[in-house]
């Protein structure tokens, strides 16, 4: 099997990223594990923030479908239900359906796996019913089912902050959700909507034990000093049959690891995260990142960051004018330069323009 481009990942990252090489003439071959194509875009029923080109108040499931046209009618092939279990150096990789085995040869290589969600671990936290907040955002939206009616969400983050307005709205009690830090750390906006719908959002506070026999039945939570130790006799329990974590994201980096990548440390992206430069290439030439898996940021950043690497994919392939290329990538990184510029994301332009100064170390 082959192909020009192999994106890894059909999300917004990944399927904007598509989308960019395909329109320049570049044969595009997206992969997902997944039965549906759009990844987190299908869970996020809230209207995205912003400026209109940000797409600012469409909500992400329209995204989604939008992406989704915009990939047809490119002709980008798709691979759903299918893993990529092999990334070699010489940009070939292992692929399977469940039902055959394959190497799938390709000039370049658009990694945008995303992320996973960071566990927390507590007295009972192996009991059903207690799950990162991604899986309940999934049964809700997705599936169309209300895992819980009384619900704990640990983690005030903005999936913490959404996935409790989002169970609320399905029709389950969110009875408050507990943050350990001193302050809420996802976006205000967030934070005031649940709080007017009388949703306690309890800081300096955690779990410290659950309870029940076949599934989640009772918390215990206590709060904190300033130095993130007990208070004694603050503890407190509530019944419960569902509890949501949500303490934060970490890149789904495994297949940056597998082909040998450099990496850097950056704690305010999420962890270890691909080296790249200003075009998302690699320390691996016809390797690109985008993505959470290149810094946790919202799915407006992953778009535009993956929008940059299909571009810079198709000019490496010579298929697409160099003008035009440079027009349309000063465009999309100032797109990307106003996000992370705003209220919320200054910290991230830094951390991520100490991503582009490593790279050029190397």
């Amino acid at each position: 099997m082959k192909t020009e481009l192999t994106v890894i990942g059909a999300g917004p990252a990944g399927l904007c990223a598509s989308i960019e090489a395909a329109k320049n003439g570049v044969d595009v071959t997206i992969i997902d594990e997944n039965r549906k194509p759009g990844g987190q875009l299908f869970k996020q029923i809230h209207r995205f923030f912003g400026e209109k080109e940000h797409l600012a108040g469409v909500r992400g499931i329209e995204i989604g479908n939008m992406l989704l046209e915009d990939a047809q009618k490119y002709g980008v092939k798709v691979l759903l239900n299918t893993i990529v279990w092999g990334l070699f150096p010489d940009l070939k990789l292992g692929i399977s359906n469940g039902n055959s085995v394959n190497i799938l040869e390709t000039q370049n290589i658009v990694i945008a796996t995303g992320a996973a969600e960071k566990p927390l671990s507590f007295p009972g936290w192996t009991l059903p019913n207690i799950m990162v907040a991604g899986a309940a955002q999934t049964m809700v939206n997705v599936n169309r089912v209300l895992p819980g009616n009384r619900v704990l969400i640990v983690g005030s983050g903005n999936v913490g902050l959404i996935v409790a307005y989002q169970l609320s709205q399905a029709g389950a009690e969110v009875i408050a959700l507990v943050e350990a830090l001193p302050k809420v750390s996802g976006w205000q906006v967030h934070a005031l909507k649940i709080m007017r719908m009388g949703i306690p959002v309890l800081t300096s506070h955690t779990i410290t034990e659950a309870e029940g026999k076949s599934y989640v039945e009772r918390v215990e939570i206590a709060k904190l000093d300033e130095n993130n130790r007990i208070i004694e006799g603050s503890e407190t329990k509530v019944n419960v049959d569902l509890v949501c974590i949500a303490v934060g994201l970490r890149p789904l980096a495994e297949l940056c690891w597998m082909a040998g990548l450099r990496f850097e440390y950056i704690p305010e992206l999420g962890g270890f995260i691909p080296l790249h430069d200003e075009n998302m290439e690699t320390s691996i030439k016809g390797i690109y990142v985008a993505g959470d898996v290149a810094g946790i940021e919202e799915a407006s950043s992953a778009m535009e960051e993956g929008k940059l690497a299909g571009i810079a994919a198709s000019v490496s392939q010579g298929k697409t004018d160099k003008k035009k290329a440079e027009r349309d990538i000063l465009e999309t990184k100032e797109r990307l330069r106003s996000l992370r510029l705003g209220t919320y994301g200054d910290y991230r332009y830094n951390a991520k323009e100490k991503i582009i100064r490593k790279f050029h170390e190397l």
